[in-house]
């Protein structure tokens, strides 16, 4: 396993924190698993429950220079960051790659239970009839669901609106850290945000959340390594008003916290 690229956690700034994992990357190729005996690499383009971290895009664009150079599989999971979460219907069109296998969920039904594993031709024609599949596999209904699902998105321009949307939220965040320092790095692409704490034991982060739930306006997650961050993945549908409120209600949360 190699490392990756997390700048805060390593007080890098981004680019250095991606160059460095990229070096890393390369060492483990020489020394643990050679690129000839690497069928495939698997990475979220934003971590999900890791901490809510997008992937710099200079990491992704070097891992498929790497993927390329030697014939290894790059396999994107966007279960939580995948289907316009991010302000683009996936996260890693963002760094302007292309994912040799896509997986997908969530998103793709508005939460009916349904996932997506998708490639090209070629890669999914190696598969035998029957090789692959599920008991639910191709559920009429989840099909259903996510066709609609689509077409909300498009027509109702949710992309946009998560673009939009996300950069007030940002906004408002970094403003609130610049208040109180307690609140180490505010991060994200579009509306999938993470708010992590200085301190890493998750009791603060649990404080807020617990603060925020308890005014009966704002309900929260947390998630990282330490549970020390707190996760913002509002729906697509959001409006400004509701951010603006969302984030009076978080300040007020912190406020009574620290």
């Amino acid at each position: 396993m190699a490392p990756f690229p997390f700048a805060y956690r390593y007080g890098m700034d981004e680019e250095a924190a991606s160059q460095w994992a990229l070096q890393e990357l390369d060492m483990v190729l020489h020394t643990q698993t050679d690129p000839s005996e690497t069928a495939a690499m698997v990475i979220e383009p934003v971590l999900g429950e890791g901490g809510y971290i997008p992937v710099p895009a200079s990491f992704l664009q070097g891992l498929r220079r790497v993927c390329d150079e030697h014939g290894i599989l790059l396999i994107l999971d966007e279960i939580q960051s995948g289907m316009g979460r991010t302000g683009r219907m996936f996260a890693h069109e963002h760094a302007n790659v292309r994912a040799d296998i896509l997986v997908v969920a969530k998103g793709l039904a508005s939460g009916f239970p349904i996932s997506c594993v998708a490639s090209s031709q070629e890669h999914m024609s190696k598969w035998t009839v029957g090789a692959h599949g599920g008991t639910y596999g191709g559920n009429p209904m989840g099909c259903a669901a996510a066709e609609a699902t689509l077409k909300v998105i498009e027509e109702e321009g949710l992309l946009e609106n998560a673009a939009m949307l996300g950069e007030q939220l940002m906004a408002g965040l970094k403003a609130i850290q610049a208040q109180y320092p307690v609140i180490g790095d505010v991060r994200g692409l579009g509306l999938m945000v993470g708010t992590e704490f200085v301190a890493l034991d998750g009791a603060l982060a649990k404080k807020v959340v617990e603060h925020a739930l308890e005014s009966g306006k704002l309900i929260l997650l947390t998630c990282g390594m330490y549970g020390n961050v707190i996760r913002w993945i509002p729906p697509l549908v959001v409006t400004e008003a509701q951010i603006a409120g969302a984030l009076k209600t978080f300040k007020q949360a912190v406020a009574a916290s620290v």
